[in-house]
């Protein structure tokens, strides 16, 4: 047994099978928690040995019990305040154009005369019609208020007339630099605004109420709770998202772990100032306090979407898998030289970096960047990462790989969810072969590198089971044009188990104090219906999860209702 001595343990866990996801993958039998920490893993006789008269015994009856699953990327605190207010469009909510005309319209009714309405979650790809929103689908419902939809990758959405009216769009309108106004052949807007276009509408929606945020954090702790989830990492907040975080940590509500990343912007200025208000807190890797709220870094912006066809590629997107989407190899967010600049900035100021890349040319242009910082300002173990890093060329995943293995920086962080989630979409827009390339796990393996998953939400669902599933499993949700990610790239489930615990807490600079289950560590645990290890692949997206633990104290369960049962 592995353990520490000392008072006897507030709570021993036993008799059940211990992922304990360390360095060895060892499989324990019990755990023993006292405070907030583990002070023992290892047989059921070992850990009860330990027991007081005051100690609480919960039997697992068999049940699996791995790590508090994380998040490397989880719009925790935006997407939390959405849900307070905005219209969800995601499937299966909206299968095709009548359920968003039929849910608009249900807002509409409900708003006074005037008034916005919001909406989010919508995707081309699940709708029937298997085409964009338009402003002609929405009029019908709502010709007098103002409505704006977001597509569920937040880089394209769509206006009604109402709402373009308002933000004088017209066919007369340019395209804003590094955006998209969609258009009729004869110029007139189709509604559909594509990356920094959407702020020609979007700057008119009334703000989020600070209220929103702060029971949109408080409920998202829950969700995560009862998802077997206790951290992740929150990218490109803002000070009003951090301030609601502080109320709910005063309030003890925050039952999970947050990493956050301030936005970095697009500008020198902007950096400068980021710089001047956060360098002296922004270092996770020299204190954390109680590593329940930390202030870890930058989020950039290199490139778009996949599903616009924004993304920054070397070749032309595809449409429909087989057609050339002709002339559109997409475009970076900003001046690109002014983005390796600001990366060079925050480099030198010694913060985490990470960046949003999603198009192979993006991929390389920020790899290169940092390996360019590091050659001229060599620092070690800022971990900088390439969010999404969906279809990287062999020279950035030699360049990740080098920059991993020399400065501890270059690490992905990617949403094995994409295949799945956003999976019929991609196909038709990656084309044949680059869908081949998509979150090329197996490569990265084969070259000596880990990486962090993340959900992305409310780009994709949030629980983790899903992103575990889908790095094995390679499949869309709708099958549209078959099975056009291949196993290739596929992972095993040890692999996939990894990538959102022990991976993910080394994004988050918590890998000695989360993502494993050793003595020391913080209590944060998640016991399950089934075992990861044996259950058949399509029985992972499935799991259920039936207690949680976080900082030694159970968040979500009944202990009460586990105990002896039949087989797994």
């Amino acid at each position: 047994m592995r353990g520490v001595s000392g008072q006897s343990p507030d709570i021993v866990l036993v008799n059940g099978k211990v992922i304990t996801v360390d360095a060895n993958d060892r499989i324990a039998q019990a755990v023993a928690i006292r405070g907030d920490r583990i002070v023992a893993v290892g047989t059921n006789a070992e850990v009860r040995a330990l027991a007081g008269s005051r100690t609480q015994t919960i039997d697992l009856g068999g049940r699996t019990l791995t790590p508090g699953l994380l998040d490397a990327h989880n719009h925790f605190s935006s997407s939390g305040a959405d849900l307070q207010s905005v219209v969800d469009l995601s499937y299966p909510a909206a299968k095709n154009m009548a359920d968003v005309a039929a849910l608009v319209g249900a807002r509409v009714k409900a708003a006074a005369p005037g008034a916005w309405v919001s909406g989010r979650g919508w995707d081309e790809g699940k709708l029937a019609e298997h085409r964009l929103i338009t402003a002609k689908d929405l009029d019908a419902v709502s010709p007098n208020n103002p409505v704006y939809l977001t597509n569920t990758t937040g880089h394209y959405g769509v206006a009604n007339s109402a709402a373009m009216k308002l933000a004088n769009l017209t066919k007369d309108s340019r395209d804003p630099p590094s955006g998209t106004i969609d258009r009729y052949p004869d110029g007139t807007p189709t509604g559909v605004l594509k990356e920094s276009a959407q702020g020609l509408v979007r700057r008119l929606v009334p703000p989020r109420a600070e209220t929103d945020f702060d029971q949109g954090i408080r409920e998202m702790a829950k969700a995560f709770n009862a998802e077997g989830m206790t951290g992740l990492k929150d990218p490109a907040i803002n000070s009003t998202q951090w301030a609601a975080y502080k109320r709910v940590l005063a309030d003890s509500a925050l039952t999970v772990r947050v990493f956050a990343l301030w936005l970095g912007g697009n500008s020198t200025a902007n950096a400068q100032r980021v710089i001047a208000e956060h360098a002296a807190t922004t270092k996770p890797y020299q204190s954390t306090g109680d590593d329940r709220l930390i202030s870890g870094g930058i989020k950039l912006y290199i490139d778009g979407s996949g599903g616009a066809r924004t993304a920054w590629l070397y070749d032309e997107w595809n449409k429909n898998q087989s057609e050339t989407d002709t002339g559109n190899r997409g475009y970076p967010a900003s001046n690109p030289d002014t983005i390796r600049v600001l990366i060079r900035m925050f480099h030198d100021a010694g913060f985490h970096v990470s960046a949003h890349a999603i198009g192979d040319k993006a991929i390389d242009w920020l790899v290169d960047s940092y390996a360019q910082a590091m050659r001229e300002h060599p620092i070690s173990g800022l971990r900088h990462g390439i969010i999404h890093a969906n279809i990287p060329t062999d020279h950035a995943i030699d360049v990740m790989a080098d920059l991993q293995h020399k400065y501890d920086a270059g690490y992905p962080e990617p949403s094995a969810t994409f295949t799945w989630w956003l999976g019929d979409s991609y196909a038709g827009n990656f084309g044949v072969e680059r869908s081949k390339r998509l979150n090329p796990f197996a490569t990265y393996l084969k070259k000596g590198m880990i990486w962090a998953n993340g959900s992305d939400f409310s780009v994709t669902p949030f629980a983790a089971r899903y992103g575990i599933w889908s790095a094995v499993a390679r499949q869309t949700l709708l099958g549209q044009y078959g099975d056009p990610f291949g196993r290739a790239e596929s992972v095993d489930v040890h692999v996939a188990l990894e990538a959102v615990t022990i991976w993910a807490a080394r994004q988050m600079f918590l890998e000695k104090k989360i993502g494993s289950v050793e003595v020391g560590k913080y209590a944060d645990l998640a016991v399950w219906d089934r075992d990861f290890y044996t259950v058949p692949t399509d029985g992972l997206k499935d799991a259920k999860c039936v207690l949680t633990v976080f900082n030694g104290k159970v968040v979500y369960g009944d202990p009460r209702q586990l105990g002896p049962r039949g087989g797994q």
